[in-house]
């Protein structure tokens, strides 16, 4: 599993009317990552915001810009986020033909590349890009909309991407629903990276903020100690079979560790 539990904050819950101020506010609230949900209305039904309004706000804080693209088709707009500003640029394997390629253009930018799942998604889309990416994002809701209920069925989806990604630096991030209730499950099935807007946004001010990114921290990282054990205890079962320390057949390449 990756480093520590993060915490990313989703502006789409946050007062438009003051995305600057509210930026600024998690930032000092203990955000680790800036989550940028950007939509379309045509890939989603709903429309966000875009590359003018990461590159107006990204002085607003000097953390991780989480951009996560719900758009289609996107290789055309990359270098306008990686120019805004974008840290880890997340693509939707649903939203073209050609993942990879995608992929590629993303790291082409100097940008750390991801990949996202629609809850309808079966994880095996990702089986030939592992090596490509740095970050998988499951949806645990369908994209679109803040302020939805997680779907449970995601959890084992996460728990079988954990195990396909072995011991590759590979972060693997949760979006949808995530409160301090869920947070033990999401992090106790393998991920490492919360999203949270709603749960995040309660209240008004650094203060408040950060009592909730709090509690959802914690509630993770009580969840993640049973997950940590059993992978240890799974590791001591594998043998020299040529298996993955955490039983995934298909061999990593080589990597450089890439810290988020």
């Amino acid at each position: 599993m990756s480093g520590d539990i993060l915490i990313a904050p989703s502006i789409l819950a946050a007062d438009f009317a003051r995305l600057g101020e509210e930026v600024a506010a998690i930032d000092a609230a203990g955000a680790d990552w800036i989550h940028c949900d950007v939509m379309d209305g045509h890939f989603v039904p709903n429309i966000s915001f875009g590359a003018d309004v990461i590159k107006a706000i990204r002085p607003m804080t000097n953390k991780v810009f989480d951009v996560h693209l719900m758009i289609a088709p996107t290789d055309a707009y990359l270098e306008a986020f990686a120019k805004a500003g974008a840290d880890l640029i997340t693509v939707h394997a649903e939203a073209g033909p050609h993942l990879d390629r995608s992929l590629q253009a993303i790291r082409s930018l100097g940008r750390k590349a991801g990949v996202s799942l629609c809850p309808s998604t079966p994880e095996a889309t990702i089986e030939y890009v592992l090596d490509r990416i740095d970050l998988v994002l499951v949806m645990t809701v369908n994209p679109g909309f803040g302020g939805q209920s997680f779907i449970g069925s995601q959890i084992e989806k996460i728990e079988r991407i954990r195990t396909m990604i072995g011991e590759r630096p590979i972060r693997l991030e949760v979006d949808g629903g995530v409160t301090r209730d869920n947070a033990a499950a999401v992090a106790a099935a393998g991920a490492d990276t919360l999203v949270a807007g709603s749960a995040v946004f309660r209240g008004r001010g650094a203060a408040e903020y950060a009592a909730n990114i709090a509690a959802i921290r914690a509630a993770a990282e009580a969840g993640r100690v049973p997950h940590l054990q059993n992978s240890s205890a799974q590791r001591m079962r594998v043998s020299d079979g040529g298996l993955s320390p955490v039983g995934y057949r298909r061999p990593s390449a080589p990597w450089r560790h890439l810290e988020l």
